[in-house]
């Protein structure tokens, strides 16, 4: 396989990728506000088109102190949303009054064979200045063939006055497609903040 190489001499001359170069673009397909919403579902585009779509989070505030943000996938387009999950969490954190920092394993927030919704931000604070921020990735959701892998990284502020750092990862499994996601809190409602979704070629 050959490698290809712009022929300009420096990355701010380049004009033009070559014609081999492909592929990585997002699109964004929806965007999401919560309002006092006890979820937000996406039940469409979530379908063959991309292999990979991403969730970005943004200033996500519970109505709850101290509320996990959750997520579950749907096979039959948001019927039900009890897909079978296994999952692994961590997370690193470092309190306001500079307590011991953490590193730690988080037992009760992963799954074995399960059917909950996944917790991948939690403990958030519902100050007014307290919220969580991340990302989460779904790797091909159409496949009929395989599980589908996920990945996520959220920072959010704690309502003990922390910051916390959460890797959330595992797998739907599932060889049946999945056609919708929806968010909760593990307690009342998401007072506030956006969720976009995108595709990347």
């Amino acid at each position: 396989m050959a490698i290809k190489v712009a022929n300009n001499q420096s990355l701010t001359a380049i004009t033009a990728l070559p014609s081999a170069v492909s592929g990585g673009a997002m699109t964004l397909l929806e965007t999401q506000t919560a309002s006092s919403s006890s979820t937000l579902s996406f039940t469409s585009d979530i379908d063959d088109t991309y292999d990979e779509y991403v969730f970005k989070f943004y200033d996500i505030h519970p109505a709850t102190d101290g509320a996990e943000f959750q997520f579950q996938a749907s096979t039959d387009s948001g019927s039900n949303y009890n897909t079978t999950v296994t999952s692994t969490h961590f997370d690193a954190y470092q309190e306001e009054n500079a307590g011991s920092p953490t590193l730690s394993y988080m037992t009760g927030f992963d799954q074995a064979q399960g059917t909950g919704f996944e917790t991948i931000a939690r403990d958030i604070g519902s100050d007014n200045d307290q919220a969580a921020s991340g990302y989460l990735h779904i790797f091909n959701p159409s496949d009929t063939t395989f599980v589908k892998h996920f990945i996520s990284k959220f920072n959010f502020s704690g309502n003990n006055d922390f910051t916390g750092n959460s890797f959330h990862a595992g797998y739907f499994n599932t060889t049946s497609a999945i056609d919708a996601v929806q968010f909760k809190m593990s307690a009342d409602a998401i007072d506030a903040g956006d969720i976009c979704l995108y595709g990347i070629n």
